[in-house]
């Protein structure tokens, strides 16, 4: 997870704030949509959405718009139906990549994201022959100003599996289903967790060393985040921090 955690890190860090915020909002209110409508509107019912509901409420996206978008997914108003498409591909220097969807046009989405690969030195692949090498899990972080073993402690006694330290915090990683027991835990033992995301953890890294093998591989990663219909992009990649300092700069 270290690459693409990383690489979320510079993201945060790059561009214009504003135009940034504006994306995550959009990309936050079609996930809440969909979590509606694949499970209804009731958040103590439905995990998918109360998880991206906390996420919304993090990024500070207003009350009155998740509710609307809550509403749209449940159908008490109108608006666009969104399809879940995964994609899978592999980057220059054979770094493995798995790219989520959310789209009203599959067709469209599927030769944009097509485009974006060829464009910038990767290729699509079948499906299946990419995601055996990541496992989906559950995510949440905590200051890293807390105490390790604390958080550890926490962490473990309500389901979680793994802790990291990550550019100044730490990662707490699950099972899915545990994801929500393990962020409450945090939060009821004062350790400030941050919102809850489900997300795709590789079983394996690849190494990237080289500056110029970096610069090939995060220009692709960038070029399909920034992809409106694109939600979430992983990457199997191993970057040193110097050569990821280096491209943001």
């Amino acid at each position: 997870m270290s690459g693409h955690s990383k690489w979320a890190t510079t993201k945060h860090r790059k561009g214009a704030v504003d135009a940034a915020r504006a994306k995550v909002f959009a990309k936050l209110i079609r996930q809440i949509e969909v979590a509606a409508r694949e499970g209804g509107s009731d958040l103590t019912a439905n995990a998918s959405l109360r998880t991206m509901y906390a996420k919304a409420r993090e990024a500070s996206v207003p009350m009155d718009t998740i509710d609307r978008a809550i509403k749209r997914g449940s159908g008490e108003l109108e608006g666009v139906r969104y399809e879940s498409i995964s994609y899978e591909g592999y980057a220059p220097d054979g770094v493995a990549v798995m790219v989520e969807c959310l789209s009203d046009n599959r067709n469209r989405t599927g030769a944009e994201i097509r485009n974006l690969f060829s464009k910038n030195g990767g290729t699509m692949a079948e499906p299946g022959s990419v995601s055996w090498q990541f496992e989906r899990k559950g995510v949440v972080t905590v200051p890293r100003s807390h105490d390790e073993d604390r958080v550890l402690e926490v962490a473990m006694e309500a389901g979680g599996e793994d802790l990291a330290d990550d550019d100044g915090r730490w990662i707490v990683t699950s099972d899915p289903s545990d994801l929500m027991g393990v962020r409450n835990a945090l939060d009821a033992a004062g350790l400030e967790p941050g919102a809850p995301e489900l997300t795709m953890v590789p079983t394996s890294t690849v190494e990237v060393d080289g500056e110029a093998e970096a610069k090939r591989v995060l220009r692709l990663i960038d070029a399909l985040d920034d992809h409106d219909d694109v939600q979430n992009v992983y990457a199997n990649f191993d970057i040193p921090d110097e050569i990821m300092a280096a491209y943001e700069a």
